[in-house]
C-alpha cells in the first residue's frame, strides 16, 4: 500500500505522468494532485519502474534515469492502490497525454483498461484565456508564465498541482464551476456541489 497517498474525498484530481522514453507505456514517474472543496491542493508523487529502457532525451528532459527508479515500484504495482482512488474522482490532465499513457501502461502490464471520467485543462485554459491562442498558447510553460505559477516543468507532481491550478484559475477567471468548465454531465456533479 502507499502509505502518503490521499484517502479523502476531492472536487477533482489532477494527474500527470513523465516516461522513460518514446512508448506511452513507458511511465517512470506518477502524479497527482487532489483539489479539495476549499481550494486546497494535496500533492503525492512517485517513481514507477517503467520495465523499459531510459531515451537520452527523456533523462535530459525530466532527470529521472534507471538509478532513480531501479527500487521504485512498477506501474501495476502502483495502480493497484492507485486506482481506487482516482476511479472516484473526475480527473484533470493537461493535454490528452497522461490519459493515453495511462491506457498504455495498463495494455502492457496486462491490466484491465480503467473506467475513469478526464477532463483537458487545456481546454478549460482555452476557454478561460482565449486570447493567449497564437499569443503563446495554452501549454504549462507559457501559462506559468502568464498565471504566475511557481513549479518544476516535468516533474509529474509539480506538473500535476499546476494543472489544478489552472483550473482553479480559470473557476475563478470565469466565475465558472470545475464541473461546467470540464463540460462533464455525470454523478461527479451531483456528489460535489459549488
Amino acid at each position: 500500500m502507499l502509505t502518503s497517498l490521499p484517502r479523502d474525498d476531492f472536487r477533482f484530481i489532477a494527474l500527470d505522468v513523465e516516461t522513460s522514453c518514446g512508448d506511452s507505456a513507458s511511465i517512470c514517474q506518477i502524479g497527482i494532485a487532489c483539489v479539495g472543496s476549499d481550494g486546497d491542493i494535496q500533492t503525492w508523487a512517485t517513481y514507477v519502474n517503467p520495465l523499459m529502457s531510459f531515451a537520452p532525451f527523456n533523462i535530459q528532459l525530466h532527470g529521472i534515469g534507471p538509478d532513480t527508479v531501479k527500487n521504485a515500484p512498477t506501474f501495476a504495482e502502483v495502480w493497484v492502490d492507485l486506482l481506487p482512488l482516482l476511479s472516484r474522482h473526475p480527473l484533470v490532465q493537461h493535454s490528452r497525454f497522461d490519459e493515453k499513457a495511462i491506457d498504455a501502461a495498463c495494455k502492457s502490464q496486462g491490466i484491465p483498461r480503467p473506467s475513469l471520467v478526464w477532463a483537458n485543462s487545456v481546454t478549460i485554459a482555452r476557454a478561460a484565456w482565449p486570447e493567449l491562442k497564437g499569443n503563446g498558447g495554452h501549454g504549462l510553460g507559457n501559462l506559468k508564465q502568464v498565471l504566475g505559477l511557481e513549479f518544476k516543468h516535468h516533474d509529474a507532481g509539480e506538473d500535476a498541482r499546476a494543472a489544478a491550478q489552472v483550473v482553479l484559475k480559470a473557476e475563478a477567471e470565469t466565475n465558472t464551476a470545475f464541473h461546467h468548465l470540464a463540460g462533464q454531465k455525470s454523478a461527479f456533479q451531483m456528489a460535489f456541489q459549488f
